[in-house]
C-alpha cells in the first residue's frame, strides 16, 4: 500500500510544500495602518479620509508628498490637515507637525475624534441614513445617465478596513494623543532659540525647518537607506501654510519676490529625503495668494499629489442652486506615476465636497436637473449659466442658453 501511494505520488503530485514562518524573524512585520498597492507595489497609507484615498489611487504612498492648495479662508484644507495627522494617531505613527502660524500643541489638541469599533455604527448610524435618503431624493433630479454610476465613499460603510472616519463635532482624547511620539516645529520659538542662518539659497525658515526633518528622520530611525534595529514605523509629516509670509517668504505679496527659488529649492531636497525614508509629507500652500504662477507651476512638478479645494465661502456660488448641495470644489492637478509610465487617473474630473452634520466627503458632482419648460425663463438661464463651468468635464453639459440634449 505505501508503495502504492508513493508511486501515485510521483505520477501526479509535486514535491511542493509551503514553507512556514520560522519564528518572530522569519517575516517581516507589516507596518500599521500601511498596506501595499494592488496596482504598483508601492506602500500606502491612508490621508485620513477615505474618499481622498479614491481619488489619490488607493492612498498616499510612503516616500511621497502630498500638496493641498488651500481654499480662501483656509478651513477645509485645514480640515484635510488635521484629518492626516488624526489618522497618523489612530495608526501608532510619529508625528511631525510644523507650522508658522498656530502652535502645533494647540494643532494636536483640535485634531478630530476618531470612530472605532462599537461606536462606530452608533455615531454614523443616523449619518449613514440620511445620506441614503438624501441620494435617494436626488435619484429623481439627477441626469438618467449618472444614477448607476457609483459613489466615491459618499456614505461610509462598515466594510472598510484601510483608513478611519472622524467625526468632526468632537476634539480627540488627551489620552490617544500621549500615546504616540511627535515632534514640532513653531517658526516663532525657533527663529528666538537659534541666530539667522541662510543656505541652499533658501530662507532662515526653510533652512531651519529642512535641518529639524533631517535630524528626525535620522535621529529616530526613519532612514531607509541606514538599516535600524528598531521596529519600523511611519513618520508623518504635517507643514502648515508653507509659502506664506508667517514663513519669512515673500511670493504671496510679491510679483517678483527676492528669493524666487527659496521654496522650490526647499521642496526639491524634502522630496529627496522622503525618498529614501519611510515617511509621507503633507502641505498645505495658499496657491491662491500666490502673484507669480510660474512659481505655483514649480512647486506642482515638485510635488507628487497636487489637490486643490476651493469654496462657496463669499462667492456666487454659494447661492447657486447648481452646487445647494456642496461647499465646494475638489480639483485634482496632479497624480503620481509610481513603478509604472501613467498614473492611477480616476474616472471622473468633477469632484465636490461637503461637511454634513459631522462627516466631511468629497463626491461626484452631479449634472443639475433638465431644463424642462416647467421651469421659470430666470430659473433656465441661471442654471444654463452653471452649466458652462462644467462643460470641459461633462460631454452632456448644456453650453449657453441651450436645452440639455438627453
Amino acid at each position: 500500500m505505501a508503495a502504492a501511494a508513493g508511486a501515485a505520488r510521483g505520477r501526479g503530485a509535486t514535491s511542493f510544500q509551503r514553507k512556514a514562518a520560522a519564528g518572530p524573524g522569519g517575516r517581516l512585520a507589516a507596518v500599521a495602518g500601511t498596506r501595499p498597492s494592488l496596482r504598483h507595489g508601492q506602500l500606502l497609507l491612508s490621508s485620513g479620509l477615505p474618499s481622498l484615498d479614491c481619488v489619490l489611487g488607493g492612498g498616499v504612498a510612503v516616500g511621497t508628498l502630498l500638496l493641498i492648495e488651500e481654499d480662501k479662508y483656509g478651513l477645509y484644507s485645514n480640515l484635510l490637515f488635521k484629518y492626516f495627522l488624526a489618522e497618523g494617531v489612530v495608526c501608532g505613527h510619529e508625528l511631525f507637525v510644523a507650522s508658522a502660524k498656530e502652535h502645533p500643541d494647540n494643532i494636536l489638541k483640535e485634531l478630530p475624534a476618531p470612530l472605532l469599533d462599537d461606536t462606530y455604527k452608533n455615531e454614523l448610524g443616523e449619518e449613514a441614513t440620511a445620506v441614503k435618503s438624501e441620494d435617494f431624493q436626488d435619484s429623481m433630479k439627477i441626469a438618467w445617465r449618472y444614477q448607476n454610476l457609483p459613489k466615491m465613499e459618499a456614505s461610509p460603510t462598515t466594510s472598510t478596513k484601510f483608513g478611519h472616519y472622524y467625526d468632526v463635532s468632537k476634539t480627540m482624547s488627551p489620552e490617544l494623543c500621549q500615546s504616540i511620539k511627535w515632534h514640532s516645529f513653531y517658526l516663532p520659538e525657533e527663529l528666538s532659540s537659534q541666530p539667522q542662518m541662510k543656505t541652499c539659497n533658501m530662507n532662515s525658515a526653510y533652512a531651519r525647518l529642512l535641518q529639524s526633518i533631517q535630524r528626525i528622520v535620522s535621529q529616530e530611525g526613519f532612514d531607509g537607506s541606514d538599516p535600524q534595529k528598531k521596529q519600523k514605523n511611519i513618520l508623518r509629516i504635517g507643514i502648515q501654510s508653507l509659502g506664506s509670509l508667517l514663513w519669512g517668504d515673500d511670493i504671496c505679496s510679491n510679483d517678483t519676490p527676492e528669493d524666487i527659488h527659496s521654496l522650490t529649492k526647499f521642496l526639491y531636497l524634502l522630496r529627496g529625503l522622503l525618498r529614501k525614508s519611510l515617511s509621507a509629507c503633507i502641505i498645505t500652500v495658499p496657491a491662491h495668494l500666490i502673484q507669480n504662477k510660474a512659481i505655483m507651476e514649480r512647486v506642482t512638478n515638485l510635488s507628487d499629489m497636487v489637490v486643490g479645494l476651493e469654496s462657496f465661502i463669499g462667492s456666487e456660488r454659494e447661492t447657486n442652486p447648481l452646487y445647494k448641495d456642496y461647499h465646494g470644489l475638489v480639483h485634482v492637478h496632479q497624480i503620481p506615476r509610481l513603478n509604472s509610465l501613467i498614473c492611477d487617473v480616476s474616472d471622473t474630473k468633477d469632484l465636490a465636497f461637503r461637511l454634513k452634520r459631522r462627516l466631511f466627503t468629497i463626491e461626484r458632482l452631479h449634472l443639475p436637473p433638465d431644463l424642462s419648460d416647467t421651469v421659470s425663463r430666470a430659473r433656465k438661464q441661471d442654471l444654463a449659466e452653471s452649466a458652462k463651468l462644467l462643460s470641459s468635464g461633462c460631454g452632456a453639459m448644456a453650453i449657453g442658453k441651450k436645452h440639455l440634449d438627453f
